[in-house]
This record gives structure tokens, C-alpha cells and sequence, in this order.
């Protein structure tokens, strides 16, 4: 057992620890968010040196390569723009903040060891390890909203769990094996004895596995969770669910399915599903985001939207689409955390979080409203923001697939969505404001929300750095 591989998240737990034990010392709370943020510069460090690394330990258990350092680098920074931005918010639960930055760091560290397994059981217990500490951070307002929020999150999360621990039943029934290299051999030497389609219970197990993993990336029909938890959570948690979370289910479905179920004459059949899937949930998504008048509701359906973009890089089997994909998930997260930083500045003022309350924003807060916009055009796929370069990357590897039908579904959708992003932008520019008191935001907001903007724009002008690190680590994909 080679616990080097496993630094970055030892390290990450260790920190989670540091900031419990302090909180029971320490009166200035806004210490323990100071060290929950410096403190990742630890696993950062841990992960900047494993890359190169491609080794596998714990029996198989647990895979160390670039591809997972990428989700891991991706996790890290997600998990300290979202630290940042909560200085301000977590006053809503003064008493309770050494535990609200502990349980982000541990369900962080649950979602970097999902993109580092290569075997079934340590897939289900990363997932679980997140899941818990996000079912608690849901419902951290103790609100009725909140409540019901984190209710329903744990209730379907449970259920998806169990879903997805059928379909693992099944593939291991099957094949005898957890070990995600040891399935692939297995069902190589069905298809060579011509038996896979003699085996439903397998293909069974892949569509449960599908079903299991989809709940995580928000997809339809598994979707339903979505747009209480997006409204009823803090925010900061909203933001940190709809790309954290988002990223590392992404991470494990490109696992699984490259590296078990990779082989041509099955690789075929779950694209062609994940390209269904990513249509509809596309097409949803964005039409009843149309109908939303909370801001948080709105980017909840977005985030379906986004899921189906997704799964355009999913069902475009290659490097291409792979990369994409990767690319893809960079650039939605930094417009994601964007949007919901300049929420949270926002909200945190007028107490609300109803578009039609935005109005005039501009005028009151022109630098926060700017951020919030050009967040929003990112995520319509509009240059010189990082969004059209995401979209143009995985419509190239659907097109190269001949899924133009896909290609042409999911520019339509662009066009959809740019009607209820592009409301909000009208709200905040040209209708009258309802008071001229400026709205006030502290430092660690105002760089965290600084970071994400110019992340937008660089890599909307600049992507080939960040590409070429999603093709090296997605090289060791066949």
C-alpha cells in the first residue's frame, strides 16, 4: 500500500480535522475559513507533485494518474473559490461555521477519490463519503426551505445509491470481478465468444450504472432532486453542488465506461444512449428554465442543460470528445462559480434571490452585475467567453462521430437558453432600480469572484493550455 498516492486527500482530511478542533478555541471564525483556504495549498502542492504518476495501489483499489490529478486540481480549486465567497454568507450560521468548512473539505475529499478508483466498492464508498457531508451542508440554514431541501437531496440520493449498487450487483454477477481493468477483460472474452447479447444482466447492470451516475451529474430522468436542492441550499453549497459534484460524476462515468465497457461493440450502444439522454435532458432543461422566476431555480435548470452538453462529449467516443469534455467541465465550472459568487454578493444584500428584485443592479453595483453577465454569457456559448470554446470543442467531437442530429439539437438549445440568461442581463441593465444603496461585498468575494471572471476570459481567448492538459490526461484512455 503506497499512501503517497493518496496525500492529497490525507492531507485534505487532516485539514478538515485542524479546522474542528480549532473552532473549539478559536473566537474569530473567519480564522478557520483562512485556513481552510490556505490549508489547500497542501493537497495542491501533494498533487502538482504526483503529476507524471501513473501507478495503481491498494490492490487495484486506487488509480493514480493525469487524468485523475486533472479532476483532483479541478476539485481543489473549485472547493477554495467556494471557501472564498462564503466568508460573508457563513454569518447566517455564526456558531456552526468550523463544521459548514469541515464538511466541504471532506465531501472535496470524497470527490477526488472518485476520479483516483479503478474498482467498483471504492467507487460507491468515495461517492457515499461526498454525498453525506453534502446531504448535511444542503440543509446547514435549518430553514423550512433548507430542511426540505436536504430531505429530499438524501431520500433520492439514497435511492440513486441503491440503483447504482444493483447495477455494480449485476456487472459483478456477471463477470466475477469489481476491478474495472478485469471487467474489460471479461466482457472482451464475451464478445470473442459471441455471448455478450446471451448475457442481459450485464447490459442490465450498465443501464442501472447509467441510471446511478446520472443523478449525480443532474441528467434526466434523474433530475427531479434539482431545483428544490439548487433553491432551499446555501448558496455557496448550491454553487460548489452544481460543479464539484458535477465534475467528479463526470470523472467516474469516463472511468467506468472507457476503461470497462471501452470495447467497440458495446462502446456504441452506451454512447447512443448518453447521446438520448443528453438531448432530452439539454431540451428540458432549458425549456422550463424559460418559466423560472428564483435566479438559483433558473441556473438549477441550467445546470440540467449543462448535464446534456455533457453527455454530447460523452456520446462522441474518442480523444476528442474526451478532452472536450474535460475542457468543458474547466470552463462551466469557472462561469458556474461566477454566476453564484455575484448571487451570493447580491442575495447577501437585498435578501432574495428573485430576478425581478435584481432590477437596475447595474446601476447599484456595476462591477458585480458585470461579472454576473458575462458569467451568464459564458454559459450561452458566446464569445470571447470560455463557453463558446467548450461547445465549439464538443460539437467538433460529436460532428467527427457523425452525430450532427446531436450537434444541431444542442445549438438550438444554445439559442433557447440565451432568452433566460439574457433576461436577467436586461433586468440588471435597463429596468429602473428599486433603491441606489450600493451593494457591499468583502475581499476574499470580490477574489474569488475576480479569479473566476478573468478564468472566463482567458481561457475563452487562450484555451490550448488547459486543452492540452485534458489530452494528456485523457492519453491513458485507449
Amino acid at each position: 500500500m503506497n499512501f503517497w498516492l493518496l496525500s492529497p486527500e490525507l492531507s485534505l482530511v487532516g485539514i478538515a480535522l485542524t479546522v474542528i478542533l480549532l473552532d473549539l478555541f478559536i473566537q474569530q471564525k473567519k480564522v478557520l475559513a483562512a485556513i481552510s483556504v490556505f490549508g489547500l495549498i497542501i493537497p495542491i502542492a501533494f498533487t502538482i507533485a504526483l503529476w507524471g504518476e501513473n501507478q495503481a495501489s491498494f490492490s487495484g483499489m486506487l488509480v493514480v494518474d493525469n487524468f485523475s490529478l486533472f479532476f483532483k486540481f479541478l476539485i481543489l480549486g473549485i472547493t477554495s473559490l467556494v471557501i472564498l465567497s462564503s466568508m460573508d454568507y457563513a454569518r447566517k450560521f455564526a456558531r456552526f461555521q468550523g463544521e459548514y468548512y469541515a464538511l466541504i473539505l471532506l465531501s472535496a475529499g470524497g470527490l477526488m477519490l472518485m476520479g483516483s478508483t479503478g474498482e467498483l466498492i471504492s467507487i460507491y464508498i468515495a461517492l457515499e463519503l461526498a454525498s453525506i457531508s453534502l446531504y448535511a451542508l444542503v440543509s446547514f440554514l435549518k430553514d423550512p426551505k433548507s430542511s426540505e431541501a436536504g430531505l429530499k437531496y438524501m431520500i433520492l440520493g439514497a435511492i440513486s445509491s441503491a440503483v447504482l449498487l444493483l447495477g455494480m450487483a449485476f456487472v459483478f454477477g456477471i463477470t466475477g470481478t469489481t476491478h474495472l481493468d478485469q471487467i474489460a477483460d471479461k466482457v472482451g472474452a464475451l464478445v470473442s465468444g459471441g455471448q455478450l447479447w446471451d448475457s442481459p444482466a450485464l447490459l442490465f447492470g450498465i443501464v442501472l450504472l447509467i441510471a446511478g451516475f446520472g443523478f449525480k451529474i443532474a441528467s434526466v430522468p434523474f433530475q427531479m432532486w434539482v431545483p428544490d436542492v439548487y433553491e432551499g441550499a446555501p448558496t455557496p453549497i448550491t454553487a460548489f453542488l452544481s460543479v464539484a459534484s458535477k465534475a467528479a460524476g463526470i470523472a467516474v462515468i469516463l472511468r467506468v465506461f472507457y476503461t470497462a465497457f471501452g470495447i467497440a461493440e458495446i462502446s456504441a450502444d452506451w454512447a447512443m444512449i448518453f447521446a438520448v439522454l443528453g438531448a432530452i435532458s439539454m431540451t428540458i432543461g432549458n425549456v422550463v428554465a424559460i418559466a423560472q422566476s428564483n435566479i438559483k431555480r433558473m441556473l438549477g435548470y441550467s445546470s440540467i442543460a449543462h448535464a446534456g452538453f455533457l453527455m454530447v462529449g460523452l456520446a462522441a467516443i474518442g480523444t476528442l470528445g474526451q478532452s472536450g469534455v474535460l475542457f468543458f467541465l474547466a470552463g462551466y465550472a469557472l462561469a458556474n462559480l461566477g454566476a453564484f459568487i455575484a448571487i451570493i454578493a447580491i442575495s447577501n444584500k437585498i435578501g432574495s434571490d428573485e430576478i425581478a428584485d435584481y432590477s437596475g443592479m447595474a446601476r447599484r453595483s456595476p462591477v458585480i452585475s458585470f461579472a454576473l453577465a458575462f458569467s451568464l454569457i459564458s454559459l450561452i456559448g458566446i464569445p470571447p467567453a470560455v463557453g463558446f470554446m467548450a461547445k465549439f470543442f464538443i460539437f467538433n467531437a460529436a460532428i467527427q462521430q457523425d452525430l450532427l442530429w446531436l450537434v444541431l439539437i444542442a445549438a438550438l438549445n444554445s439559442v433557447i437558453s440565451a432568452y433566460y440568461y439574457l433576461r436577467v442581463v436586461k433586468v440588471m441593465y435597463v429596468n429602473e432600480p428599486t433603491s441606489e444603496e450600493p451593494i457591499p461585498s468583502s475581499i476574499p468575494l470580490r477574489i474569488s469572484l475576480a479569479i473566476a471572471s478573468i478564468g472566463v476570459l482567458v481561457l475563452g481567448v487562450y484555451p490550448w493550455l488547459v486543452l492540452r492538459l485534458a489530452e494528456n490526461a485523457v492519453a491513458m484512455f485507449p
